[in-house]
C-alpha cells in the first residue's frame, strides 16, 4: 500500500501542479473576450478567430481541471443524505462510485475520444468557420483531460481505500486555502495572544 500511496502523491502533485497552471487561461480568457467586446464596439469588426479562442481557452480549463477539482473534492455531490452518514460510509460511496462510474465513463469518453483526436491531427483539421483556427489542438485536449481525471480517480481510490485500512487521513476533507482576510485575521489574533 505504501507505494501505490507514494504513486497517488505524485498524481496529486502532478495534478495540482497542472491545475494551477491551468487557472490562468481562465485570464487569458477574459482578456481575450474583453478585447473582442471592445474590437467589436468601437470599430464594429470581429473575428471567428477570438470567439474560436475562447471556446478553445474554456475547453483548456474544463478538461484540464477536472482532475485537479477531484483532488481538491470540489466535485458536486449531494451531500444532503450523504452528509449525514459516518465517514467510513460516505469514503464507501466514494469507492462505489469511482470503481462504477468515474473510471469506466472516463474510460469509455478517453477509449471513443482518442481515435477522433488522432484523426483531426492527421488531417491538421482547422475551422470551418471564415478565419478560424485550426482545431486539432483543442480536439488533442479532451483525451488529456481524461487521462488527467482517471489518474486523478485511481489517485483518489487509492486514498480511500487506504483510509478504510485505517492507513492514511481522511481524504474527504475538502480542500481550503485561507483567503488574505483569514490570514489577516489569524495574525492579529495571535498578536493580541502574545501582548496578553
Amino acid at each position: 500500500m505504501n507505494g501505490l500511496l507514494a504513486l497517488s502523491r505524485a498524481i496529486d502533485a502532478m495534478n495540482e501542479r497542472i491545475g494551477q497552471w491551468v487557472t490562468w487561461l481562465v485570464l487569458a480568457a477574459v482578456v481575450v473576450s474583453a478585447l473582442n467586446a471592445i474590437v467589436r464596439k468601437a470599430f464594429d469588426m470581429s473575428s471567428n478567430a477570438f470567439l474560436e479562442i475562447q471556446w478553445y481557452l474554456f475547453s483548456g480549463v474544463f478538461l484540464l481541471c477536472a482532475a485537479w477539482t477531484l483532488l481538491r473534492n470540489e466535485h458536486i455531490r449531494i451531500d444532503v443524505i450523504a452528509g449525514r452518514l459516518s465517514k467510513r460510509t460516505q469514503t464507501w460511496i466514494d469507492v462505489f462510485g469511482t470503481v462504477f462510474f468515474l473510471l469506466p465513463m472516463a474510460g469509455l469518453i478517453l477509449y471513443e475520444e482518442v481515435p477522433w483526436a488522432w484523426r483531426a491531427v492527421q488531417s491538421g483539421e482547422i475551422s470551418a468557420s471564415a478565419g478560424g483556427l485550426i482545431l486539432w489542438p483543442a480536439k488533442v485536449l479532451v483525451p488529456i483531460g481524461f487521462v488527467l481525471l482517471i489518474l486523478q480517480g485511481l489517485s483518489e481510490l487509492v486514498k480511500r481505500i487506504a483510509f478504510l485500512r485505517g492507513l492514511a487521513p481522511d481524504p474527504t476533507e475538502r480542500y481550503h486555502v485561507k483567503s488574505a482576510e483569514e490570514e489577516l485575521a489569524e495574525e492579529i489574533l495571535k498578536q493580541r495572544g502574545e501582548r496578553a
